[in-house]
């Protein structure tokens, strides 16, 4: 394996997953007597330039374009997308003679804001049934996988974009540089990109294995953000730390020619260089982290059982696969999850087999304990849940720690 930024072989293993299927690919019944196919997941870091990456196994191809996720159905999320257009409006004064691109613009959940404040937009989404999703709700989508040509043609079809947005996709793509280069030419001399990708710095710190699995190829700190967009004359001028799937960058870059960094970008640096993550020996810390997650996870479930306690899951995402692959908990465990998308509902999750249910199924059979999969949502999924504790029953989070839910105010 070479690093994909700058093509050194020297890699360093960080953690080693095992083999897991693809996190995204739910089973069908008729799909459970047949063999499933599992990749390697194995975390490493560059000694050159410090990007944290997993082997480029499955082409994006081969996972989105048709896609279980939908980003609408997290209410956070969509409120996320909207205060951030309106964030985004007002810092960039953009109004009814700009152009707005989001790249991996998902069912709509972000550029439906920009619809309706009447600034011209275009999503570029390569899963059909979630492009298709996205035009149901009024939203200029084009289904391609960005490239260079893809991004050719649409910088002559529309013009250059004043605000070119990937969010929750550069960690997406194996061909780093060439879509690097892509982002570069959707936009204009004098516009501004936005990247929100997890941080790499929570993930090590605070021991989010969970967030690895084969469609997130690599995972950045901003000084390794930093060094991947300036292979295409982009320099990062701002950066944002958000709470956002347990701690996200919201990075800004801008054509090297207009832009300086400023100041927020160098605290960051300063906090990665705290943790460690400016040196190789600083992201070993994440194996112990995740050993640790894992036996506390599997002594709390293996207790219910003995305890003759019924425990169901809550949500069905990605994350969730790696972290039931990992553990290796299956349904004598964890009898089935719940998922608000129905494109999951009758599937079963990959590699573990756990059935997959509507969330109602929760409130038919009050089981004693739910544990929730997405941690990342739990002040949204806490309140959701709340019959659960207002029965008596436990909510229960894996990450960072084991814990259980407080009980919301009434």
């Amino acid at each position: 394996m070479q690093c994909r930024l700058c093509s050194a072989s020297a890699l360093v293993s960080v953690l080693d997953l095992g083999a897991t299927p693809p996190c995204e690919k739910f089973l069908t019944a008729q799909e459970l007597d047949q063999p499933e196919p599992t990749f390697p997941l194995h975390l490493r870091i560059c000694e050159n330039c410090l990007l944290l990456q997993i082997p480029a196994l499955i082409t994006p191809a081969e996972t989105f374009t048709e896609y279980a996720y939908f980003s609408s159905f997290s209410d956070s999320w969509v409120q996320h997308a909207k205060l951030f257009v309106e964030e985004a409006t007002h810092r960039l004064g953009l109004d009814s003679g700009s152009f707005l691109i989001e790249v991996a613009s998902n069912d709509g959940y972000l550029l439906q804001h920009a619809v309706a404040a009447g600034i011209p937009c275009l999503g570029i989404e390569p899963s059909v049934n979630v492009g298709a999703a996205a035009r149901e709700k009024g939203v200029p989508t084009e289904t391609a996988f960005l490239d260079e040509e893809v991004a050719a043609r649409v910088l002559a079809e529309h013009g250059p974009a004043d605000l070119v947005v990937a969010n929750n996709v550069y960690a997406h793509i194996p061909d780093l540089l060439g879509f690097t280069r892509s982002l570069r030419v959707l936009l204009a001399d004098d516009g501004w990109l936005c990247i929100e990708v997890h941080h790499a710095l929570n993930l090590v710190a605070l021991g989010q294995f969970d967030t690895i699995y084969h469609e997130h190829f690599q995972y950045y700190t901003v000084l390794s953000a930093q060094r991947a967009l300036a292979t295409a004359g982009l320099t990062v001028v701002d950066v944002e730390l958000l709470p956002t799937h347990g701690g996200s960058l919201r990075i800004w870059a801008r054509p090297e020619a207009v832009a300086e960094p400023g100041e927020r970008v160098e605290n960051v640096l300063r906090l990665e260089a705290e943790a460690g993550l400016h040196d190789v020996a600083g992201y070993l810390a994440l194996r112990p982290r995740a050993e640790s997650v894992r036996q506390e996870l599997l002594r709390f479930l293996l207790q219910a059982k003995a305890d003759g306690k019924t425990v169901v899951g809550y949500g069905a995402p990605g994350k969730g696969n790696t972290l039931l692959n990992y553990c290796g908990i299956r349904t004598d465990l964890l009898a089935y999850t719940v998922d608000r998308n129905p494109y999951k509902h009758g599937r079963f999750t990959p590699g573990t087999r756990i059935p997959i249910h509507p969330p109602e199924r929760i409130d038919q059979d009050r089981p004693d304990v739910v544990l929730v999969l997405p941690w990342n949502l739990e002040a949204e999924l806490t309140a959701q849940l709340r019959p659960v504790t207002d029965r008596g029953g436990e909510i229960v989070y894996p990450l960072p720690t084991l814990h259980h839910a407080e009980r919301p105010a009434k």
